[in-house]
């Protein structure tokens, strides 16, 4: 009987263990597949579910080759070589592939990069070619990885830089177009998000797998036309040197559509370099973000304003006595040659007279003051019509509206306005400059600037843009006279143009501000004109400037606009007038 209850609590204590276990496991069974149901779903779906970005690629820059877009900014697949020191098994082998294959874009301190061990990510190399990781790649080396990315490419090297801007390390657009149409340029980047096995194979078949393709960037036209960039850049660099200028830019438009053809700037950099520029004033378009005092250049828009509002003609007189009085300033003429007595408007021009363009002014108003009503209509033609003191729209980084001072704002605005009817007392560029100018030779209508010509598509088809917008600011009565008038300046100022060609412009000198005061030892030397035949085909703006150089719109700045008007007429195959 004994044994019996032995045996029998025996199995009544195995059958109570047997029953605990059961007990355990449903109850951790149950904690985990209720209680925890979505803590392990999560965990699971962190090991199996696989996101990774799809880098969008981005767009290209093309600039015009006469009517053809050709490619000026590319994309270069290169390659970072990383490496793991845990699991690099010949640290001295590795080190000497890298540096015999990669050169100066390997790091110069490999060997300690690689015997650290606290760290499984160790960039050995950056910027290396295609070429250059594939023969990485065959020699096998145990702990060896690459990061694909894109760099841009340059083919024209340091052709249209500060138009440009470049692509900084982080992927980000910097001044010029890359700055402006960084969005546009970037495209939009795609995602890949899939379940995979355990060896990480990816599971079609599944609710959780998701796929975004990435949006590429644009690929983006300009309107500047290749030859007349290199050309134009070509013949500043020659002006300058010729000069001994330190610093120069060029514009060049066509104005009939506001079109910008060239935009040249020294001293510039190469984009493909840009972190060696030491001066980062380099990377400044100085035609669109460096207001100044234009000087006599802005007398072709007094003239133009007389001419439209009627009170003068080109053969209009008055008397020159070598100075004017405005208030209780005393304006002068700058030439100490010119000629005394009555002279008329097309002499006010030709022989930039300061007294000429005062007269002017006067007219507006009453005759002989520089009335509210005469502040009235230039700060209306200056401001409103040509655009001074307001952003033009370009399409790039940096513009400056410059400024002009409202008729009724400071007292002895008399005195201020009769400065800007000959180019002071108010800053301008040189893209406004280039703007107001060609509208007062076009036929009268002023073109809002621009940079953008179109896009090209996925599939290579090029897609123009639409004319930007325009208003009419003089008569067209009004345009022809003053075209003839600068095209008198010119000739009797001793240019030499090809025969049968209608080529004009307007000479400046200006006194540079330097901390707020008027230096005497340093001008500023520009030129604005057209050349074509019946309608101007082209505008050209050239300014040159140096640290205490006394610098001059006829002697320094004239020649380089020649050179390039020259080659203009053969590059746009015009014909001369019989």
């Amino acid at each position: 009987m004994y044994l019996d209850l032995t045996k029998n609590s025996r199995q009544r204590t195995l059958a109570i263990a047997v029953l605990v276990i059961m007990a355990i496991f449903i109850v951790r069974l149950f904690y985990l597949q209720i209680i925890r149901h979505d803590f392990y779903v999560a965990a699971a779906r962190s090991e199996q579910l696989k996101q990774l970005d799809i880098p969008a690629q981005r767009g290209e820059i093309y600039v015009m080759n006469g009517d053809e877009p050709t490619r000026i900014v590319m994309n270069e697949t290169v390659y970072t070589v990383f490496a793991d020191p845990v699991t690099v098994k010949k640290p001295a082998d590795v080190a000497d592939l890298i540096r015999r294959v990669a050169g100066g874009n390997a790091r110069p301190n490999i060997e300690k990069l690689l015997a650290s061990k606290t760290s499984r990510y160790q960039i050995l190399a950056t910027k290396v070619s295609m070429r250059q990781a594939e023969m990485i790649k065959q020699a096998n080396l145990n702990g060896l990885g690459f990061q694909r990315e894109n760099q841009r490419v340059y083919p024209e090297g340091q052709l249209a830089a500060q138009t440009l801007g470049f692509v900084d390390n982080a992927g980000q657009g910097q001044y010029g177009l890359e700055g402006a149409m960084n969005k546009e340029l970037s495209g939009t980047d795609g995602l890949l998000q899939t379940v995979t096995d355990v060896r990480d194979v990816p599971l079609t078949i599944g609710n959780d797998n998701v796929r975004k393709p990435a949006k590429d960037g644009q690929n983006i036209v300009m309107t500047i036309d290749q030859n007349v960039q290199s050309y134009s850049e070509q013949a500043l660099a020659a002006g300058l040197k010729r000069t001994g200028a330190t610093n120069g830019s060029v514009m060049v438009m066509d104005p009939q559509t506001g079109k910008i053809l060239a935009m040249a700037n020294l001293p510039t950099y190469d984009p493909a370099n840009y972190s060696q520029v030491s001066d980062i004033a380099a990377y400044n378009n100085a035609t669109i973000n460096a207001p100044y005092e234009a000087g006599s250049v802005v007398k072709s828009l007094t003239v133009s304003t007389g001419l439209d509002k009627g009170v003068i003609q080109p053969d209009s007189t008055y008397n020159n006595r070598g100075s004017i009085q405005v208030d209780d300033a005393t304006i002068k003429n700058a030439s100490t040659t010119e000629a005394l007595g009555t002279q008329t408007i097309q002499t006010a021009l030709t022989d930039s007279l300061n007294t000429g363009m005062v007269t002017i002014a006067q007219r507006l108003g009453d005759g002989n003051y520089i009335t509210q009503n005469s502040r009235n209509t230039i700060y209306d033609y200056f401001h409103n019509r040509f655009g001074f003191g307001q952003l033009t729209g370009i399409e790039l980084v940096g513009e400056s509206p410059g400024i002009i001072v409202p008729p009724n704002v400071v007292q002895g605005n008399a005195v201020r306005y009769s400065n800007m009817v000959f180019g002071q007392g108010m800053d301008i560029t040189m893209l406004q400059m280039s703007a107001a100018f060609s509208s007062v030779i076009n036929g009268g209508v002023y073109h809002d600037p621009t940079i953008l010509a179109g896009t090209i598509g996925a599939d290579g088809t090029y897609h123009q843009n639409d004319a930007r917008s325009s208003h009419r600011v003089i008569q067209a009565n009004t345009s022809q006279q003053i075209m003839k008038m600068l095209v008198v300046d010119r000739r009797d100022n001793g240019a030499v143009d090809p025969a049968g060609y209608s080529v004009g412009g307007k000479t400046g000198t200006s006194q540079a501000l330097i901390n707020g005061v008027y230096s005497f030892s340093q001008t500023v030397g520009t030129y604005i004109g057209f050349g074509g035949g019946d309608a101007a085909k082209y505008v050209i703006m050239v300014q040159v400037s140096g640290d205490n150089m006394n610098l001059q719109g006829a002697h320094d700045a004239s020649p380089i606009f020649t050179d390039i008007s020259n080659w203009m007429l053969s590059y746009l195959k015009l014909q001369p007038k019989g």
